[in-house]
């Protein structure tokens, strides 16, 4: 029985879904109705074929419907669909404890481990680490930086600073996050920011930031920044908190983009690529930490969910790690992104009216598109991007202005393709600024 057309799907949304969720722009075809995905490939309801270079959100770092991913999933469902969270375990769920300890802590430190408290989204790993963050140090202060999106949900909104996402719920945030005052984080002078945040010292239990930011506008901070946030977390007894749920998992040509630099945290948020497609994310913090900061469980947990380690999530979750083990994508996508800055690289440069300039590092890259000026021409890359979809291929705009045309595509997205990709970015963009 053939599914239901685009139209039939777009209506039903317009008419029963909450505005504000699924924007809608007609004369331009957008949203794209997906249908199915496979590797770097999505088609829609009428059967038309698109280039994803988004991942989804950089879900699908292992590609989209990853054979072994997919079977492992559908092999726990047949075994086991729900378990109860923080009350009867299963096997994934241990066995997927163990190996984000071994992926993370494991990695980083020989001998050291890590205690995980699996989660459903980024937004609430984000919000276990900052309920352990207080629990370990009495502090309620979190600094986090400009540009930071570490989620929606009330406890990580306070450090998300974009405006748009904030300025309505204001009223109902806590304010226990101070934004750094650093500026952006592509921009930063590391030694004159740790001098800044010396003011807050006292009162800071964690400093939260992302290695890079994605959403932020592709902003990679200059080398020696995470180290210095170490330093100073180390000095004013504060925990360094990493938000790795887009970077993690190889996107960055690394197993963690904080390895770039070889810092360790004291506690990482992973998600996204963690599973290739099931809602399960983690925080992962240091044994010792965790085990200090909760108490042992007298038969209620302080912080639990119904979906807590979903053993279907839990099943996936390995398989795609091993898979991005198996295939190399780590290695794969350092090599495929330095390739593709060369070729982003020969892209920039004064565009007419536009100046464009290439931004990120491994298979987390882009175009920022700035007037000449310097004012963000998100218009321009919002017009690319309707027009790339129309033409097969699959962006996303990044930064506070959509000024940055992003490229996060599946890990294992063959050169060629990327290629071709490239070449109708560059025209798209120039018609878009024409």
């Amino acid at each position: 029985m053939e599914g239901p057309n685009s139209r039939e799907t777009l209506g039903r949304i317009r008419r029963f879904e909450s505005s504000n969720i699924t924007h809608f722009d007609e004369a331009e075809g957008w949203p794209v109705v997906w249908e199915r995905a496979r590797g770097c490939n999505v088609w829609d309801a009428e059967g038309r074929r698109y280039l994803d270079l988004t991942a989804a959100f950089g879900v699908a770092a292992a590609g989209h419907a990853n054979p072994r991913v997919v079977a492992a999933g559908r092999r726990q469902m047949g075994r086991l669909l729900h378990g109860m969270g923080d009350v009867h375990p299963h096997g994934p769920k241990g066995r997927l404890l163990e190996a984000l300890s071994q992926r993370t802590f494991g990695r980083w430190k020989p001998a050291m481990e890590g205690r995980a408290i699996l989660a459903c989204t980024g937004s609430d790993a984000v919000e276990a680490a900052l309920k352990t963050a207080m629990l370990a140090t009495g502090r309620r202060r979190v600094l986090a930086f400009e540009g930071a999106y570490h989620g929606t949900g009330y406890g990580a909104l306070n450090a998300t600073h974009r405006e748009h996402f904030r300025k309505r719920f204001e009223a109902q945030l806590g304010g226990f996050a101070v934004f750094a005052g650093c500026g952006r984080l592509d921009r930063i002078d590391p030694a004159a920011c740790i001098q800044s945040l010396d003011a807050h010292g006292p009162d800071v239990g964690a400093v939260l930031v992302e290695p890079i930011q994605a959403r932020g506008g592709i902003r990679v901070p200059p080398m020696g920044f995470l180290r210095c946030l170490r330093d100073w977390c180390d000095r004013h007894g504060a925990l360094l908190v990493l938000d790795e749920i887009y970077t993690g998992f190889g996107r960055t040509g690394h197993w963690f983009a904080c390895e770039r630099e070889g810092v360790m945290p004291d506690l990482v948020c992973v998600g996204k690529a963690l599973s290739g497609g099931f809602p399960i994310a983690a925080c992962v913090g240091r044994a010792d930490l965790m085990e200090e900061a909760w108490p042992r469980s007298e038969g209620e947990a302080i912080h639990t969910s119904t979906f807590l380690g979903h053993p279907v999530g839990c099943a996936m979750a390995l398989a795609q790690m091993q898979e991005i083990e198996d295939l190399g994508l780590v290695a794969r996508a350092a090599a495929e992104g330095e390739w593709l800055r060369g070729r982003l690289e020969a892209m920039a440069g004064v565009r007419g009216r536009h100046v464009w300039r290439a931004v990120g590092v491994g298979l987390m890259a882009g175009i920022e598109v700035r007037t000449r000026e310097g004012a963000p021409a998100g218009l321009v890359v919002v017009r690319a991007m309707q027009r790339l979809a129309r033409e097969g291929i699959l962006v996303l705009p990044e930064g506070a202005d959509g000024e940055v045309l992003s490229l996060t595509p599946p890990l294992t997205i063959p050169r060629r393709r990327l290629s071709q990709a490239c070449e109708r970015i560059g025209r798209a963009l120039e018609e878009a600024g024409a």
